[in-house]
């Protein structure tokens, strides 16, 4: 869509491209982040009171404050905020700017961690900001369920568009601010984000992504022996009697029968798969192909082939691999299939959509994609998903739709 689709805010230094994630592994932390024109004094202060006291109780934090140049392009201010010793399952307004241009929003904590506690996410990836990018969003925002997001990399599609078009950037937080300013938005970054244009002298890799969307968490920030080394790590650290349900979000999608992108992601396959087979993760949310796609519980860490030739087996102790990098971008739906469709692929569909995860307890939880040109309550693709801690032998891919 055209950037002025997404205009500021009005107002004096208004803030804007509001948007929020977890701030730490309990819930009990928020990272606030937003974006302002000008670095005046007092913005980079957040203000923040539980809903149900008066504003008059509010704590403030201040936030940490960047810019940076692309090209011929210099950012706003970006301010990155973390708040602390918040209340579980609790509604909180928080309030950015001064004087006239000052902008309130709202959040509701997590409850508080435990193995049978329920909580929904919704599910995206390759967004963009096109009509149908738009359909996406607005169509997972109707559903009053969700709680969080999960989002599997491709954002603003800035380097789509010349020069790495960095308005690209604002114009997308912009737009994702209806929802990321209220609920967290759990992000991965994909492709579209290294942003690395060497004709430009553009030689920093992730560093539009880095200054504005901060993570709760110390990444890797490495390839290779230090990333291996730092997942091993994070996947011991995962206490399933408590936190029961192990998720992960890549890019690059493993399972992929679409001609789009087929094996790209194999390298990382041979590497990774042995140990969420060995960790016995749920699921594995992946986006980079403009379709959808549902795997049956398979693995291949015996032939640990790069030619796929080779055809992955039933194992009930890995995890179901989900592409849902459908989110409606500019570079439109992939609709190449290979025929006939592998054994391993449960479902398959060239639409755009979202996708929905109710944990429901220690054992059981039920997800649903939604197509765009359906209403919100329709769902086109749908499953029981028992855990592989807790129900470790039983393989519930065979009771999802059908195959095509």
């Amino acid at each position: 869509m055209p950037l002025e689709t997404f205009p500021p805010p009005a107002g004096l230094n208004a803030p804007e491209q509001v948007h929020i994630t977890q701030g730490d592994h309990n819930g009990r932390g928020m990272i606030i982040s937003w974006v302002t024109p000008i670095n005046d004094d007092g913005s980079n202060i957040v203000k923040y009171w539980i809903a149900t006291s008066d504003k008059s109780t509010n704590l403030s934090a201040e936030a940490s404050t960047t810019s940076y140049r692309y090209h011929d392009y210099t950012s706003g201010f970006l301010h990155h905020a973390t708040i602390k010793g918040l209340e579980y399952d609790t509604k909180y307004f928080y309030e950015l700017g001064t004087g006239r241009s000052t902008r309130q929003f709202s959040f509701t904590t997590p409850p508080k961690v435990g193995p049978d506690v329920p909580y929904t996410f919704g599910i995206m990836g390759d967004l963009g900001q096109t009509y149908a990018s738009n359909q996406t969003l607005y169509h997972y925002m109707s559903n009053p369920k969700g709680q969080a997001v999960l989002f599997v990399g491709d954002l603003s599609y800035a380097d789509d568009h010349p020069n790495h078009d960095q308005r690209k950037w604002d114009s997308y937080g912009r737009f994702v601010e209806p929802s990321a300013a209220y609920q967290p938005w759990i992000w991965a970054a994909g492709n579209h984000e290294i942003d690395f244009a060497q004709w430009i002298g553009e030689t920093q890799a992730f560093k539009p992504y880095m200054y504005r969307y901060h993570v709760p968490y110390r990444a890797s920030q490495n390839k290779y022996t230090p990333q291996n080394s730092w997942l091993e790590s994070e996947l011991k650290k995962v206490n399933r009697e408590e936190t029961p349900w192990l998720l992960v979000l890549v890019h690059s999608p493993w399972y992929n029968s679409n001609n789009y992108h087929y094996m790209e992601g194999e390298s990382m396959r041979v590497t990774f798969e042995p140990w969420f087979v060995q960790n016995k993760v749920d699921i594995v949310f992946a986006g980079h192909v403009h379709a959808y796609e549902r795997s049956e519980r398979v693995s291949n860490i015996k032939y640990n082939i790069t030619d796929g030739l080779s055809s992955p087996i039933k194992n009930p102790s890995a995890p179901i691999y989900i592409t849902i990098g459908d989110g409606g971008n500019i570079e439109g739906i992939a609709n190449d299939y290979t025929y006939p469709q592998p054994s391993y692929s449960a479902y398959r569909e060239a639409s755009f959509g979202h996708a929905m995860l109710e944990i429901k307890n220690r054992t059981h939880a039920l997800y649903t994609w939604h197509r765009n040109q359906d209403d919100e309550p329709v769902v086109a693709d749908s499953l029981w998903v028992k855990n592989r801690y807790f129900l470790p032998e039983e393989d519930e891919t065979l009771s999802g739709n059908s195959r095509d």
